[in-house]
């Protein structure tokens, strides 16, 4: 299995003020933290599409804009939890996959180009004890329903559900959810978006 012949699906939502980034708010209104969101969404979405791959899929709750890039099929997100919603972006899926989430904004190609010949699954884990990144040779939606999400003990859970499989470990990064994450992540990916959007926000701060 070469990196070309994998599926890179992104899991997210619209940027729209009140419906993502609550957490940074304060110290951000709600319209300064969808903004952030949509240049992180940008960001991890220019990444996608520079690194090779079979299908490139947005998972998304929501309607896309004008931050989608060309190449990408969009699948609207399933009701339920979400365990329920990672399942089912899996499971429209016919070979090996790598999902990430809009939170990452700091990924490069490089970290998203992955190999199955000697392994069964990639495991990112993030700093605040959840996981960034999942990866399967053959998709199993029963590998996620019913882990339970948004915990400190997410990504422990969703790394025992792996036991039985040959795992790649990729590197420990910070999702953005707090403002102080914001800052650690946009010193991470500097020429980004995000960055960009952090900084004219904070000097325009009295």
């Amino acid at each position: 299995m070469t990196p070309s012949s994998v599926t890179l699906l992104v899991i997210a939502k619209e940027p729209r003020p009140g419906r993502v980034k609550t957490r940074l708010t304060p110290p951000f209104t709600p319209e300064e933290a969808a903004g952030l969101a949509e240049a992180a969404l940008a960001d991890t979405l220019e990444v996608v599409a520079r690194t090779p791959a079979r299908r490139r899929v947005l998972v998304l709750d929501g309607a896309p804009g004008l931050w989608l890039p060309a190449g990408f099929e969009v699948v609207p997100q399933c009701a339920g939890g979400l365990d329920e919603r990672l399942a089912a972006a899996f499971a429209g899926c016919d070979g090996p996959s790598l999902l990430i989430g809009m939170d990452t904004p700091q990924v490069t190609p490089e970290l998203l180009t992955v190999d199955f010949g000697d392994c069964d699954a990639y495991f990112g884990p993030a700093e605040d004890g959840g996981f960034w990144a999942l990866g399967l040779a053959e998709p199993d939606p029963g590998l996620l329903r019913g882990v339970p999400m948004s915990t400190p003990g997410t990504g422990a859970a969703q790394r025992r559900r792996l036991a039985s499989l040959r795992v790649r470990e990729l590197p420990r990064l910070r999702d953005v959810d707090t403002a102080y994450d914001a800052t650690l992540v946009a010193g991470a990916a500097p020429g980004g978006r995000f960055a960009a959007r952090l900084a004219r926000l904070t000097a325009a701060r009295p």
